[in-house]
């Protein structure tokens, strides 16, 4: 792996910088790009970041051009993050058939089945390889890191903070899959990835997850936002079975349902504000 990412593009924003990167992944086997915003505060030293998963489709820029995040992020002093949400040109047969598997869906989980195990190991890629990578290359804070993300993304942000709580230390999702064994997209994905003996896919489930807990693994609380207009609310969603496993691990959970918004990023720029400062609260030195 190289030592420094590629940076493919930089652009002045709210008084930090706006970059886009590329790199050659080890974990992935292939070239990943990834968007970065860093506040002003970052000229004088590390700050502290959010990295943001995003959902099926998305890329590497959907984040930082639709969220209008980066204002109130230069004034808190977070750094933003978003990687792609799954490699590209792995070539798997099959892998751009669908729009929720393969090209675009990587689901932020390791795939153990052939042929997705070579490539599709986003997991690994995030925890083990990306962040690594840009806590020794920016101005970034290695120990005041937090995850947040949007429908299949927030699947990932909750269920790597469950599975690396010393990595992450604040977490929050738009509109998650919270039980992804139990709704098609979830089944669909962790069948090709992992298999179909469904014991596998407990460990990439939040709600079973959550449910492991014998105690609140995030104390200061998670924050959820779900919009009552989300056409994928009834079938693929489910934030209640989140809910009620928090419920039983004692984990403090604030989780909003919004009439009138459904899936899409005006929903998420609605109520950007309140997560960046959920976790400018959590992540205060």
């Amino acid at each position: 792996m190289k030592t420094q990412p590629e940076l493919l593009g930089e652009h002045g924003c709210f008084g930090g910088t706006q970059r886009f990167y590329q790199h050659e992944s080890n974990e992935i086997g292939l070239p990943m790009k990834f968007s970065v915003f860093l506040p002003p505060q970052s000229s004088t030293g590390p700050v502290p970041a959010l990295i943001y998963l995003a959902g099926l489709t998305c890329n590497e820029e959907t984040f930082m051009t639709k969220a209008g995040a980066q204002r109130l992020a230069a004034e808190l002093g977070l750094a933003l993050i978003a990687p792609d949400t799954s490699p590209r040109g792995a070539k798997v047969p099959g892998e751009s058939d669908s729009w929720d598997f393969g090209v675009g869906a990587g689901f932020y989980l390791d795939a153990t089945q052939a042929p997705w195990s070579e490539n599709y190991r986003m997991e690994s890629y995030l925890t083990v390889e990306l962040l690594p990578l840009l806590t020794a290359s920016l101005s970034l804070d290695a120990e005041r890191i937090g995850i947040f993300g949007h429908s299949m993304g927030g699947h990932g942000a909750l269920t790597l903070a469950l599975k690396h709580p010393g990595l992450f230390k604040s977490v929050s999702a738009f509109a998650p899959v919270c039980a992804p064994s139990q709704c098609p997209w979830g089944r669909k994905a962790f069948t090709g990835y992992l298999g179909a003996d469904e014991s596998d896919w407990l460990a990439h489930d939040a709600s079973v997850l959550m449910q492991q807990k014998a105690s609140a693994p995030y104390p200061g609380g998670i924050l959820i936002d779900q919009g009552l207009a989300d056409k994928f609310l009834p079938a693929q969603l489910h934030p209640q079975v989140f809910e009620a496993a928090c419920t039983l691990a004692g984990q403090p959970l604030t989780l909003r349902r919004h009439a009138g918004y459904d899936h899409g990023y005006y929903f998420i720029a609605t109520f950007m504000a309140d997560h960046l400062r959920h976790h400018a609260d959590q992540l205060q030195p």
